[in-house]
């Protein structure tokens, strides 16, 4: 982890002194998404820009903490979130006591560290992106539905799915407490702002800034596409979450209801591997491809750089989402700004905040099994070209709400208060 402070003008003072203007905790991880990178590229164009002369700052210190491993996920095998969270606590004291700042900005969501910043004298502003904890993952646990965070052992067991929720209902008490104790609480969704209001309970103090998506790059694509053959892509980590498996699944079925006259689609899986688990995570899609034989069918594509990635993006008549309960989705932002029609899941930031209509067309397609994908599939191979630009050009328009040039004035507009009554 790194602790980023941007300082008034001059050289440095020492970091006992409060001094700076800005201190912002964000982990840094080792392998980034695609929508990781462009928001980690704007956060720097931003600073660049407010570290101008004109803006008086023109300082920009990086304080390295040594405590990393406190927030580490490896290190609670059981217990993760509280022992995140109370390790967070630990680390933010070594950051405020080697620098305390005026502003104390978390985007990372270390929640529990904001008392301790409110100690140190600090104004608390965070952007959170998504809840430690969400009032659906209350409910899946009480309902005993195994997924990805709900172990399939314990969503069996009526006795630890009891207990769980206990635990869960408990932290979430305690969230909402420490989360309470910031003074501007910025969320990327409409999503993440309905959840944030109900647990921490500060609804004034709350503000939705949409995160930055590179829409001017990716709208200089052309929106024709060839048909031969029509390209479905998906973009995301080959994390647990993602759901890949259900895409594969939905992908099999509309290929067996595919009419004869049509020409088969190809989809294309496109994502980085965080570590081993997720290297064997791509290796048992692959093997199900084949099982389901539909090999040559099916591309894989891992670790690509940004422009094979447009390249990809720009062959791509459809774009493929599946996560539940996405917080925002700038993947499906970015199939709709290169032109890809989205087909996401119906949930969450995709349903409440993307794929909506613009200017009453609809601008692609939401939906919730494999049989709702599947049938989503086959309605885009079988539209008409025209039908098929023209829903293109409404989703590209509605990306287009989400620029970085958006995210900027909304960020600022967001902030400006709370900087101007410290001054």
């Amino acid at each position: 982890m790194a602790v980023e402070v941007s300082e008034c003008c001059g050289a440095p003072s020492k970091p006992s002194k409060k001094s700076s203007r800005i201190l912002n905790v964000s982990s840094i991880p080792a392998i980034m998404t695609l929508p990781e990178i462009h928001c980690r590229s704007s956060d720097r164009s931003f600073w660049r820009e407010i570290n101008s002369p004109s803006k008086g700052l023109d300082v920009y210190l990086v304080v390295h903490l040594y405590k990393r491993k406190w927030v580490e996920e490896t290190t609670y095998p059981r217990f993760t979130m509280i022992g995140q969270s109370l390790g967070s606590v630990y680390l933010s004291w070594e950051a405020l006591c080697t620098f305390t700042p005026l502003y104390y900005f978390d985007t990372s969501g270390y929640a529990f560290t904001y008392p301790v910043a409110r100690i140190f004298g600090c104004k608390v502003i965070c952007y959170t992106h998504y809840p430690t904890i969400s009032l659906d993952m209350l409910t899946r646990v009480h309902a005993r539905s195994s997924m990805y965070n709900n172990d399939a052992f314990i969503a069996k067991s009526v006795f630890f799915s009891q207990c769980k929720v206990i635990y869960y209902k408990f932290f979430s008490w305690m969230y909402g407490i420490v989360g309470s104790r910031s003074h501007l609480a910025m969320v990327n969704s409409s999503w993440t702002q309905s959840h944030i209001q109900k647990l921490w309970g500060i609804p004034d103090r709350i503000k939705r800034v949409y995160p930055p998506c590179d829409t001017s790059g990716l709208q200089v694509l052309r929106l024709e596409r060839s048909t031969q053959p029509i390209k479905i892509i998906s973009v995301a980590q080959f994390r647990p979450e993602k759901a890949h498996q259900l895409q594969l699944e939905a992908f099999a079925v509309a290929i067996k209801n595919l009419d004869t006259d049509l020409p088969r689609p190809k989809l294309q899986f496109v994502g980085s591997c965080r570590n081993e688990e997720d290297e064997k995570r791509l290796q048992n899609l692959k093997d199900r491809a084949n099982e389901l034989k539909l090999d040559s069918d099916v591309e894989f594509h891992k670790n690509v750089t940004y422009s094979e990635l447009v390249s990809l993006l720009g062959g791509a008549a459809a774009g493929i989402h599946s996560m539940i309960d996405e917080h925002f989705g700038i993947s499906v932002v970015e199939y709709m700004a290169s032109g890809a029609i989205p087909i996401a899941h119906n949930s969450a930031g995709p349903k409440m905040d993307i794929v909506l209509h613009e200017d009453g067309k609809q601008t692609g397609f939401l939906a919730q099994n494999v049989q709702e994908y599947a049938d989503a599939i086959l309605t885009i191979i079988r539209m008409p070209v025209s039908a098929r630009l023209e829903m293109a050009a409404a989703a590209r328009k509605r990306a287009s709400q989400f620029s970085e040039q958006r995210f900027y004035e909304d960020f600022k507009a967001a902030i400006r208060p709370i900087m101007l009554t410290t001054r």
